[in-house]
């Protein structure tokens, strides 16, 4: 996954994100260009799960944006 796809409508995305992870807080998302593995790293250490779910996850409520 792209930065680019990604940042489309990170807005959608990050609200996906925090349904599915209610801990999340608005600073453990803050996108900034060229960060997204920092982004990744912060979902990881928050939420405890592994780096390919974190990945899954943020592909899935980027793509299905509606």
């Amino acid at each position: 996954m792209n930065t680019l796809e990604i940042k489309g409508d990170w807005n959608i995305t990050k609200g996906k994100l925090k349904q599915k992870w209610a801990k999340l807080t608005d600073d453990d998302l803050q996108f900034a260009e060229g960060k997204l593995e920092e982004v990744y790293g912060r979902i990881q250490k928050r939420t405890g799960e592994s780096r390919e779910a974190v990945e899954k996850a943020v592909k899935e409520a980027s793509s299905s944006r509606s």
